[in-house]
């Protein structure tokens, strides 16, 4: 029988850049900006994150050139061990953020330790950085600081030798030339995270700045058997795949990541949204909903839920 249990957005207030990684183990793994930490949470639920086991697991050295800042912190399990890749600078601008990573082998990650393994030397300044393996390689992809010809950021991607270490150039995959993609005073494209699925490639990025109502969400998709490396092997949606609701009053929606439900059969994106035009980005908040499949193998993410509206819970919970 189908549950008749439900839940309403947001499920974590106050929680911007939403990372969610479901385990092997059956645990959810959820990392959020916190700016001066970085914080680990263990969940057996989806809807259930933020009730669920906390643990700080980084507090850089004060003063030091990755001490301030710290952004977008996402937790992949790579080769047997625990990876963190987190944004951070000495305090100033953007020409002083990098992309740093900490290791942990313990089977579960709330254990252990966690190992400085280096802020990656990226050909130029950037944040939002995450990794894929495809066919058997490992790739790195990050929002890197430029004018394309309008200052912002850019999507990059590149080779890696191992989870800490960048193996020759980076390639442009999308810069920010869209209007909609402009919006808020910055030409942004930020917060990269892929899927795989249906014989396709899809990279789902963020546009615009995160302090805009029109904060929302754009996708480049390529055949898996292409090069990832080659630009033209990605062709980019010229509209938003995920955008703010009016109706639903839901604004600022994006720097997602996707799950999956407890048994593994429904598809659920996560993303964070802000209650109103103009709010305060501290008002961030992660949200959950589940998404479809296209007739072309395409995803559809449909319309941002509205707060007040009760949603089923993940099949399995």
């Amino acid at each position: 029988m189908a549950s008749t249990e439900t839940f309403r957005n947001p499920i974590v207030e106050r929680a911007a850049d939403p990372w969610v990684l479901r385990h092997t183990d059956g645990n959810y793994y959820f990392m959020h900006t916190q700016s001066g930490c970085l914080e680990l949470i263990q969940s057996s639920s989806l809807t259930g994150i933020a009730q669920g086991r906390k643990k700080k697991i980084w507090v850089p050295e004060e003063g030091g050139r990755y001490s301030y800042n710290l952004w977008a912190p996402e937790i992949h399990h790579v080769n047997g061990k625990w990876y963190i890749y987190y944004t951070a600078n000495d305090g100033g601008g953007d020409e002083s953020r990098r992309i740093c990573v900490l290791e942990n082998g313990e089977d579960d990650p709330m254990e252990g330790e966690w190992t400085w393994k280096g802020a990656l030397p990226t050909p130029v300044p950037g944040l939002d950085g995450t990794v894929i393996t495809i066919q058997g390689q490992l790739y790195f992809l990050y929002a890197g600081y430029g004018h394309f010809p309008d200052y912002g950021s850019a999507i990059y991607m590149m080779r890696m030798s191992n989870p800490w270490t960048l193996e020759g150039d980076h390639v442009l995959l999308t810069a920010p030339t869209l209007e909609w993609e402009k919006q808020g005073g910055m030409a942004i494209n930020e917060g990269p995270v892929t899927l795989h699925r249906n014989g396709q490639l899809f990279l789902v990025y963020s546009a615009s700045t995160t302090w805009s109502e029109d904060y929302a969400l754009g996708m480049l998709t390529m055949e898996e058997s292409a090069d990832p490396m080659n630009p033209a092997s990605w062709s980019k949606s010229p509209v938003p795949v995920f955008r703010k609701s009016v109706e639903n009053g839901v604004y600022a929606t994006g720097h997602n990541s996707f799950t999956v439900s407890p048994d593994g059969k429904e598809d659920w994106i996560v993303y964070h949204s802000l209650p109103e035009p103009g709010a305060d980005t501290g008002l961030r908040a992660t949200c959950i909903q589940k998404f479809a499949w296209n007739p072309d193998g395409t995803p559809n993410f449909g319309v941002p839920v509205s707060s007040t509206q009760d949603v089923a819970v993940p099949s399995g919970e």
